[in-house]
């Protein structure tokens, strides 16, 4: 006897459409980029602080090239900055305020002075203007003090030298200092900071 395949076929359809149905796995997300490290903060020098090793974007010990590059040139060229100025010359550089001075000594920055009134001062907060009785209250016996080579007294020279200083001529071209400079008026008049060439009292003389 011949069987009809029809119903064992149906069977079989209807056996195949109750399979259960395999979804397709949905799509991973990209593991988001690691956040960047943040850039560490920008420090930027103080201008309005001097210090026994430089001021503002200046460093005693830099060449004459980055103080130019810095500051810019002579503001005032025609000027003689020293009787030998291609070995110490004394200048304002064309960007810097009019109360500073710099010290270029065989092409090397060796002193920066202030010589008027600003609100740049001392890392001791003193500036041009201070009286000489507050310089040395504050510093003490790390400071000495002086005759002025060209005034009477009370004029006179503070000294407080931060490394490799002395009581004699300093020579060592790693000291580093200060000399605030007092006037017959008992003030500060002048600030000069840097190495031995802080001793000068005469510009590059």
């Amino acid at each position: 006897m011949i069987r009809s395949i029809a119903p064992i076929a149906a069977v079989a359809l209807l056996a195949a459409c109750q399979q259960p149905q395999t979804e397709a796995p949905a799509p991973t997300e990209p593991a988001p980029a690691p956040a960047p490290a943040p850039a560490p903060p920008v420090i930027q020098p103080s201008a309005t602080v001097i210090t026994s090793e430089g001021w503002g974007p200046l460093r005693i010990g830099m060449s004459r090239a980055d103080v130019v590059t810095a500051l810019g040139e002579d503001a005032n060229p025609n000027a003689v900055g020293g009787p030998d100025p291609q070995s110490c010359d004394e200048f304002r550089p064309a960007r810097a305020p009019e109360s500073v001075l710099v010290m270029i000594e065989n092409g090397v920055l060796t002193r920066i002075s202030l010589i008027r009134p600003s609100d740049i001062k001392t890392d001791r907060g003193f500036g041009v203007g201070d009286t000489a009785a507050s310089v040395k209250t504050a510093y003490g016996a790390a400071a000495t003090a002086e005759p002025h080579k060209y005034e009477a007294a009370p004029a006179e020279y503070i000294t407080a030298w931060s490394r490799g200083g002395s009581t004699s001529y300093v020579q060592d071209p790693n000291a580093r200092g200060l000399v605030y400079e007092v006037g017959g008026d008992g003030n500060v008049k002048a600030i000069r900071a840097g190495g031995p060439s802080i001793q000068l009292v005469e510009g590059c003389a």
